[in-house]
């Protein structure tokens, strides 16, 4: 079974609309969870003036009945309650007026999709672009992780994430088990666990903001409960682990992943770096240590996943670039648009939902089938055939 979805929306439109195609029948849904994680996305401290606007919840239009899926396309609506104030703007129609009125964009700003999307498309409105490649658009791709995250705690498999950096400030190491791990960030206004970072982070942000400017930073996704073998070594694009940063980069703003100890292993010998393997009666093939990020040869091998995202600094600044007016020709300061200083506490929700989302596809792909039970089964039936190897 293969698991895909699209989305559709701009950031002051409507709605966000988003289509899943792949899920079983049978899944419980729980409506309450899902817009819990989309509230997760809008917490943190450095987040803009939008998130007092927007109160997200999703709606399910199609493809679940009395609470289950059925098995048909699943249908999610994220309305934007800001639309009221963009109507004319924004509006399908066409509209008479000048570019005051249209709210036309011709000022391309540095770091967004603004100039390239323009001359792509042959657009003289840059707001054409900009509407559509708004981290907005990450609100229906959390939704539709939410589905995914509530469809692998079916077989007890967990998604956490965690704040590593915020600018200069970073995290010390913790191995706190995963629902601690929860439960403390979700108390944090950065989504870390120590209390001495937290402080020192959203200092380093609110100096940040008060010189107009906008700050990055890493985010780590931890999911466990994993069988071994999703994804495979036999093709490139079937690789879980190259699937999952491929996803990662997608996020707006990201720049970059690793996996496991990623990027420290150039400078480690490779007996520091390669995970032996042991073997008991209890845990049967498992891990000394998980410095590979829970993948060997593109699959996973029992042990958590441990992914990391970079994230860039918004490029919305309130002090603004310099650019180039496209009518014109002239320099000129960047167009600003409303912005966060720093998003990168929603950012990590954001990635622990796209991770989310790969590892059901994966799942999927190897225990495919069209109810919840028949996964279940050929669950079981491969869990029984590693128990005899």
């Amino acid at each position: 079974m293969t698991l895909r979805y699209l989305t559709a929306g701009e950031t002051h439109g409507p709605q966000l609309t988003a289509i899943i195609e792949g899920l079983p029948s049978n899944l419980t849904l729980d409506f309450e969870e899902l817009n819990f994680q989309l509230h997760r996305r809008q917490k943190g401290h450095g987040r803009g003036r939008r998130m007092q606007i927007e109160k997200d919840t999703a709606q399910i239009v199609g493809g679940v009945r009395h609470g289950r899926t059925t098995g048909a396309p699943v249908a999610l609506v994220v309305e934007n309650n800001d639309w009221k104030h963009w109507t004319t703007v924004m509006n399908i129609e066409p509209i008479e007026g000048g570019d005051e009125e249209k709210r036309r964009v011709h000022r391309p700003r540095p770091g967004h999709a603004d100039l390239n999307g323009g001359l792509k498309y042959n657009l003289k409105d840059l707001r054409n672009v900009l509407e559509r490649s708004s981290a907005r658009e990450t609100a229906a791709r959390v939704a539709v992780g939410a589905v995914a995250r509530q469809f692998l705690a079916e077989f007890g498999i967990r998604v956490g994430g965690q704040v590593i950096r915020i600018g200069e400030i970073e995290a010390p190491p913790n191995s706190l088990p995963l629902d601690e791990l929860i439960r403390l960030t979700e108390e944090s206004p950065v989504r870390v666990v120590d209390k001495d970072t937290e402080a020192q982070m959203m200092a380093h942000i609110d100096q940040i903001k008060a010189e107009g400017d906008s700050i990055g930073g890493i985010v780590e996704c931890i999911v466990e409960g994993l069988p071994v073998g999703l994804g495979s070594h036999v093709q490139y694009d079937r690789k879980l682990d190259g699937r999952i940063a491929g996803a990662v980069v997608s996020i707006n703003a990201f720049k970059g992943c690793e996996i496991g100890i990623g990027f420290e292993a150039a400078r480690l010998r490779g007996s520091q770096v390669h995970d032996e393997i042991l073997y008991s009666e209890e845990r049967g093939y498992h891990r000394a240590s998980n410095r590979l990020g829970g993948f060997e040869g593109g699959m996973t091998n029992g042990e958590p996943i441990v992914v990391r995202g970079v994230m860039k600094p918004i490029p919305t600044l309130y002090k603004p670039l310099r650019s180039v007016d496209i009518d014109t020709k002239e320099p000129f300061t960047a167009q600003v648009e409303r912005s966060d200083s720093c998003a990168v506490p929603a950012a990590s929700v954001v990635m622990e939902h796209v991770v989310a989302w790969e590892v059901a596809r994966a799942f999927l792909e190897k225990f495919g089938g069209d109810s919840i039970e028949e996964i279940r089964a050929n669950l079981n039936n491969y869990l029984q055939q590693m128990g005899q190897y």
